[in-house]
């Protein structure tokens, strides 16, 4: 839990700053996407403007690419850096990149641990250390944990891409790469403290299967 809400601190601050630090070219996080999806021949992904802060995503099986209002409007390098984060995806998508396939094969199976999820937490409470509730925990947060696990390797690639891109296509000038670094890295952070809590959770698990 710590790591987590240090993980959401540390990018809130960092979004918050650079979402204020508007790039020299002005382009808009929406042609910021288009831009770096254009330049790997994707034509066919729809741009969209969503609610909510930090709410963006990519869409693989609708091919919809979904940017909150900051980033879609805004010509900030938070928003540059998070826009061309998720075009990162879709060029991703059109590439095969394995892992990102991996995923969007364990979604299904990990909504329904995810909604599963609650109901265990919640018959712990009357059940406690009921070996039934512990196995199913631990099938819970197998699943789930290697989810995350998937996940970071996409993330990563994908803001790797998105830096790449920005530079090769002069939407930002080098000196400004630092915002667009700093956004990114921060983001990053919230993958693995979400990798971390779901492992410490399975560990937790086998723990009380074991006693």
């Amino acid at each position: 839990m710590a790591i987590g809400l240090w993980a959401q601190m540390k990018v809130k601050s960092a979004y918050g700053k650079y979402v204020q630090v508007p790039s020299r070219g002005r382009i808009t996080g929406r042609e910021a996407a288009q831009a770096v999806m254009q330049s790997a021949g994707i034509h066919d992904v729809e741009i969209v403007e969503c609610n909510g802060t930090l709410t963006d995503h990519y869409d693989p099986r609708n091919k919809r690419l979904a940017l909150s209002r900051d980033n879609y409007r805004g010509s900030s390098l938070a928003a540059l850096g998070v826009a061309a984060h998720e075009a990162g995806h879709a060029i991703q998508h059109k590439q095969g990149y394995a892992p990102l396939n991996l995923r969007m094969s364990l979604v299904p199976v990990t909504n329904i641990a995810s909604q599963a999820l609650p109901i265990v937490m919640l018959g712990g409470f009357f059940l406690f250390h009921s070996p039934m509730l512990i196995n199913l925990g631990i099938i819970i947060y197998v699943v789930l944990t290697f989810f995350q696990l998937v996940t970071l390797p996409v993330e990563f690639d994908a803001s790797k891409r998105a830096k790449a891109q920005l530079a090769n296509l002069g939407i930002i000038e080098q000196d400004e790469m630092i915002g667009v670094e700093k956004t990114l890295d921060a983001a990053a952070y919230t993958y693995v403290a979400a990798f971390v809590s779901s492992l410490g959770w399975l560990l937790y698990m086998l723990a009380g299967n074991r006693d």
